[in-house]
């Protein structure tokens, strides 16, 4: 593919963007050695919508990252679970991740100026060349391959800067994302509008539930509301996209009067006002939410985060997508560069794992947007959509933390497996620790109205493994699949699987 050598350009990689999606990229590959320059249009922190994390992220991808300890020192509100007024049932109902305070077993919901801030600091730590107030303007290109980029600085000067690798890390609203080709592609059922703001003063939901990000069906739509501090909460409305003309005559008033077709929001938001003044005191709007790019890479770029997809906001799964598909283009810039794995293989190997992803929560939030089932429902749908042998109220519970791809937990044995078995399965020390105290915090009882027996719901290692074998086996299928290394950072061969035993038959009596 006429790739250029590490010689011949500035540096290894140019990452546009500065978000989650972004800085894990660029971190992942510094770690490895590489020279990575990052490029990000506005000054840190800034405002970002996408508040409410999953344990994937926060404990896992951030323990790899180095930040797990200063996320969980920053005071943000821990995030236990959910609760919704969804379906059939005219109560709310919950979920939780695990029902004890403790490291892995919990999420956060953060105010992303101060969380993105840890993430683009931390990369700085590793190396990355950060530099702010910079504004890609296009990208360097030939027939063969893309090759770098052209942006301008905060004094407006211009400048190009060429590398191995372009990661697309800009957002939603990209301007460079087409240069990949293929076409963006907006899904039907999910064309939705939302109107948000932020209240001080909202109600709180009682302890464990306090921290729990709330979503609750209306006649027009539904709600989110996520509390922040505990005085800020962040507040939405999603609609049907037809409603685009009424939201953008009056924001303010829209916003109002869905909160009023809301009973359980307007209780709620009973003696709270809304923030007029500083970063939070828009009202904001975004469209279009569900949509998926028909290519996700060509030779020297590669799309992630939002630039690439994003499904919808009811399961939080945005954050969690962008960091994942940072680790993936990761691993695939760092085998390439290392020399081990081929650029079309490693970044169809990316790819093939980021929509595996974006189609599983495509499909299990279509069905959780049928309002007229139960929860019962629902876990069914998880189970389904996972293929394994654990329980419903289990595979809703992997769903909605963010471990729908498999690749988070022990293997061989569950919490503690030894560093031996857990490296003969892709896996390395470093990997399993950051997701070790995860586990041990998820054979509590999974909480719900309609499920009060803990027993039923239990989330025992023998289920985790049969739902993990069977992720597995979808991709043992490809005969070109690639598994992951020991420590996460790069992509390697399968190991050869054992050939089946051979039963030897006694000889027939009387035979020879």
């Amino acid at each position: 593919m006429n790739q250029p050598d590490r010689e011949s350009t500035d540096v290894d990689v140019v990452v546009v963007g500065g978000g989650p999606a972004g800085s894990t990229v660029a971190s992942f590959v510094a770690k490895q050695g590489g020279r990575v320059l990052l490029l990000e249009k506005e000054t840190f922190p800034r405002y970002q919508i996408g508040e409410s994390l999953l344990p994937s992220t926060t404990q896992w991808i951030c323990g790899l990252l180095g930040v797990a300890d200063e996320v969980e020192a920053a005071g943000f509100q821990t995030k236990t679970g959910g609760t919704f007024l969804w379906g059939a049932s005219p109560k709310p109902w919950s979920f939780t991740f695990a029902t004890a305070s403790h490291r892995g077993r919990h999420a956060f919901q953060v105010e992303r100026m101060k969380f993105d801030k840890i993430l683009l600091d931390n990369a700085r730590r590793l190396g990355v060349d950060v530099r702010e107030q910079c504004a890609v303007k296009d990208v360097v290109s030939d027939p063969d391959r893309v090759r770098g980029v052209t942006y301008t600085d905060a004094g407006g000067a211009e400048h190009t800067v060429t590398a191995r690798f372009v990661v697309d890390a800009s957002g939603n609203s990209s301007r460079i994302r087409r240069h990949v080709g293929g076409t963006r592609e907006l899904a039907e059922y999910f064309r939705n509008i939302a109107v948000f703001g932020y209240f001080e003063g909202g109600k709180r939901m009682d302890p464990p539930l306090r921290g729990n990000i709330l979503c609750a069906a209306f006649g027009g739509g539904w709600f989110w509301y996520i509390p922040l501090t505990d005085e800020l909460t962040s507040v939405g409305a999603v609609v049907p996209a037809d409603m685009v003309d009424k939201i953008q005559q009056d924001r303010e008033a829209a916003l109002t009067q869905f909160i009023g077709e809301s009973p359980m929001i307007s209780d709620f938001l009973t003696d709270a006002r809304r923030v007029t003044e500083g970063p939070y005191g828009e009202v904001r709007v975004r469209k279009d939410y569900s949509y998926s790019n028909t290519r996700f890479w060509r030779p020297g770029m590669a799309l992630v985060g939002d630039a690439a997809c994003f499904v919808d906001p009811l399961f939080s799964t945005g954050v969690y997508l962008a960091t994942y598909s940072g680790l993936l283009a990761a691993r695939s810039i760092n085998s390439v560069l290392a020399g081990q794995v081929e650029e079309q293989r490693a970044f169809a190997e990316a790819e093939f794992r980021h929509r595996r992803e974006y189609n599983l929560y495509y499909e299990f939030l279509k069905a959780v947007y049928d309002t007229h089932q139960d929860e019962t429902s629902y876990f069914w749908t998880a189970k389904k959509l996972t293929g394994g042998t654990a329980s419903e109220a289990d595979s809703f519970s992997y769903l909605t933390a963010g471990l729908g791809a498999g690749e988070y937990t022990p293997v061989d044995g569950g919490p503690g497996a030894p560093d031996a078995a857990a490296r003969s399965r892709g896996r390395g020390p470093d990997e399993d620790a950051a997701m070790r105290a995860f586990w041990q915090g998820r054979t509590e009882e999974f909480t719900t109205e309609h499920h009060p027996d803990p027993n039923h719901l239990r989330l025992d290692d023998g289920n985790h493994q049969r739902l993990l074998r069977t992720i597995e086996e979808g991709w043992r299928a490809r005969p070109d699949r690639l598994t992951v290394s020991g420590d996460s950072m790069y992509w390697q061969e399968p190991e050869p699987e054992p050939e089946p035993e051979t039963a030897i038959s006694a000889p027939a009596p009387g035979a020879g």
